[in-house]
């Protein structure tokens, strides 16, 4: 700006400037000079004014500029100002004459490297639709405009072209062969925007692969993509180690490549499409996470169903939610420009109404054209029943076997009855009997939870696995320390199935939590987590006035319909948890480093040792103002440790599990006196999660743990006087 003028002086003529049209005029000078070789170092500091003027007006007024140097605005505008530029290059092609779009370009790299792709292109890419469905010149033009953007800018435009046009078919159109002349846009689109980046939505995805195969030139890219996508796919490193949101990018980038392969292409990478699918469902199947688990199953369905097309397919059995449903519509192409619209309802009933004396007359049709013939009625006489009188049953009632009324005629059913009846009787009333008599219970417990931890559904019972659950549980609680001592005993030894150390977990937690929690009128109050209780200190009269009014005005404006009795405060008990915590922790922990045979926890079976980790995490978080507790945070501590490295991501939240329990149940004087360098290690290992670890609920847990640290701190920090 020329210093004669004032700052405010020079910005109306500037907007006077803008609001003539006259920035379409320079950039379109800007052209014919290079056309003519102009000065490089000119063309520079125009482009730098023309992509930053917002900003260099905002400087020099301090934020008090014209509403048209607002960003919002002024991107519009310079759009606007691009197409009427585009527009004189047509005209002068159109006209024999020689000028460049390289200026162009530029202006539109930057532009969205800044930021401002939303504002631009959602001027440009409507215009442009339009201007190149039936006129090539427009559509040269247009690819030129995006090969001339240079390298350093190609990724904010190919992303703002992918992500603002509509459909793949309208992307092609606008970026021609691109991605086959340009490298930098080749990687962007083929690596950076399937491979390294998943913020992606599935419309970017669709105009993304849709436009790889709309040309035979690009089409050995989309074969390429698709192979990487597998590699990534089956790679169990990335499963181990990438987020699952990325996992689900990729599953869905791979459904689509699927949906655009054409039958001779399948032929002849059907067995490297074989290959990737097995190696890819056994990697997710190994998963501890049911989402990963449920992503390798649908993939590997729908890989299975595009190479066997005559032949068996893989089915496997998952719930089908609207994402299963989602992913599975990826494979079902959409044709461009198909979109039915929704008919109102009263159009819908009427064509409904129109259509239904169609089906009713075919399917009359159906019937009366297949007469019967004599035969055939003599033969369907003679099969008929109808000369039999049937029985009355009206008064008949089902009869009804009677359960076992001692624990011990239990167990003699459970383990030697054929009668399925009684079988059934006794699996229902099993948890009952044992509530009701403890003292028999205790004499016969451990054989008790060893036939319940064998026991196989006989007969088709609704609830079995409850059922025997509940039952478990209640011989637990009944007699804790000899059930504790065989349960955790059972769970490293050999000949058990995976299925049943989980049940062995279950069964202990479920257990530790009736324990922990009070007892009211003989019954146990089950819940899922502790409520908290806020005490209120005690006040003046003041504010007991104060609350009298406040519960008066409550109790007016709050409608009843019943009124029943004022519920007390609930009668406390004894944490009877407290002193058996020990026997149900300690055996856990001690010999999980150990293989065996069939079970190895620090290698494949890495899902139970998830499963364990969480187990070891609410019994300690049950412990609370137990003798044993700072004992049992050592040692989970230490088990943690050893553990923090874990590739997998299930048993990494397990171990952040444990140390959330641990800081919430050890007293806090304990912690800072017996594990102080424990503490200063675990810290730091924390800040190293939060920064670093790819699963999101992993960085959340470890946010929290040092939020804990910190309030444990402040706590232990003396007030001064």
């Amino acid at each position: 700006m020329s210093r004669s003028f004032h700052p405010s002086e020079a910005a109306e003529v500037l907007e006077q400037f803008l609001q003539e049209g006259r920035l379409s005029a320079l950039m379109w000078d800007v052209c014919q000079q290079q056309a003519q070789a102009g000065s490089p170092e000119l063309q520079e500091a125009l482009l730098s004014k023309v992509v930053c003027l917002p900003d260099h007006v905002s400087n020099t007024l301090q934020g008090k500029n014209p509403p048209v140097f607002f960003p919002q605005n002024y991107f519009p505008l310079l759009g606007g100002a691009i197409m009427q530029v585009l527009q004189n290059i047509s005209d002068s092609l159109r006209g024999g004459l020689d000028c460049s779009i390289s200026f162009v370009s530029h202006v539109l790299g930057k532009v969205c490297v800044h930021g401002r792709q939303k504002e631009i292109l959602g001027v440009l890419v409507p215009r442009l639709m339009d201007l190149t469905k039936s006129d090539c010149i427009w559509q040269r033009i247009c690819w030129r405009l995006v090969e001339c953007v240079p390298d350093r800018w190609m990724e904010a435009v190919v992303l703002g072209f992918v992500q603002r046009t509509p459909g793949a078919d309208v992307l092609s159109r606008l970026l021609g062969n691109l991605v086959v002349k340009n490298k930098k846009a080749q990687f962007v689109v083929t690596q950076k925007l399937l491979l390294l980046q998943y913020c992606h939505t599935t419309a970017v995805l669709q105009n993304l692969l849709g436009y790889l195969a709309l040309d035979g030139l690009r089409r050995p890219l989309l074969i390429k993509v698709l192979q990487e996508l597998l590699e990534t796919w089956g790679s169990s490193s990335a499963v181990k180690h990438s987020p699952p949101e990325q996992q689900q990018y990729i599953s869905k980038a791979i459904l689509i490549c699927l949906s655009h392969l054409k039958e001779p292409e399948i032929e002849s990478c059907r067995q490297e499409l074989l290959t990737s699918m097995m190696e890819g469902v056994k990697c997710h199947l190994d998963s501890s996470l049911p989402q990963i688990r449920r992503l390798g199953m649908i993939v590997a369905e729908s890989i299975s169903s595009k190479i066997n097309t005559d032949g068996p397919v893989l089915k496997f059995q998952y719930e089908e939610d609207d994402e299963a449903r989602e992913l599975k519509s990826l494979l079902v192409q959409t044709p461009p420009f198909c979109v039915v619209p929704s008919l109102p309802d009263d159009d819908r009933d009427e064509k409904a109404d129109a259509a239904l004396p169609l089906v009713l007359e075919s399917d009359k049709k159906s019937h009366t054209a297949a007469p019967v013939t004599p035969q055939e009625s003599s033969d369907a006489e003679l099969d008929s029943d109808d000369d039999l009188i049937p029985y009355d049953m009206s008064e008949d009632r089902e009869l009804k076997t009677k359960a076992p009324v001692y624990i011990r005629d239990c167990i003699e059913v459970l383990t030697g009855s054929e009668d399925m009846d009684k079988w059934e009787a006794t699996v229902k009333a099993l948890e009952s009997l044992v509530r009701k008599n403890p003292a028999a219970t205790r004499e016969v417990s451990v054989e008790l939870a060893k036939i319940l931890l064998h026991l196989e559904e006989k007969t088709c019972i609704e609830g079995f696995v409850e059922l025997r659950q509940r039952a478990q549980v209640a011989v637990l609680t009944t007699d804790p320390i000899p059930v504790a001592k065989y349960l955790t005993s059972q769970f490293y030894s050999l000949n058990y199935s995976l299925r049943q150390r989980m049940d062995i977990l279950d069964v202990l937690v479920l257990a530790a939590r009736e324990l922990s929690y009070p007892k009211s009128h003989g019954k146990t109050k089950h819940s899922g987590a502790q409520k908290p209780c806020i005490q209120l200190l005690p006040g003046s009269d003041s504010s007991k006035d104060w609350r009298k009014i406040v519960d008066e005005r409550i109790k007016s404006k709050t409608r009843r319909f019943a009124m029943g009795p004022s519920q007390g405060e609930p009668a406390s008990s004894p944490n009877e948890f407290s002193s058996v915590a020990g026997h149900f922790f300690f055996p856990l922990i001690q010999h999980f480093d150990r293989p065996l045979t069939t079970f190895d926890l620090l290698g494949e079976d890495h899902f139970v040792l998830g499963r364990l980790v969480h187990t070891l995490a609410v019994l300690m978080y049950l412990a609370v103002n137990t003798v044993a507790v700072t004992a049992m945070g050592k040692a989970l501590l230490e088990f943690v440790w050893a553990l923090r490295f874990h590739t997998d991501s299930y048993v990494r939240q397990g171990l952040l599990s444990c140390i959330s329990s641990l800081l919430l149940s050890v007293p806090a004087q304990h912690l800072l006196e017996d594990m102080t360098e424990e503490l200063l290690e675990t810290q730091s290992w924390l800040g190293d999660v939060v920064e670093k670890d790819p699963d999101g609920d992993c960085r959340r847990l470890a946010l929290q743990n040092l939020l804990l640290m910190e309030n444990l701190k402040k706590k232990l920090e003396p007030v001064p006087s």
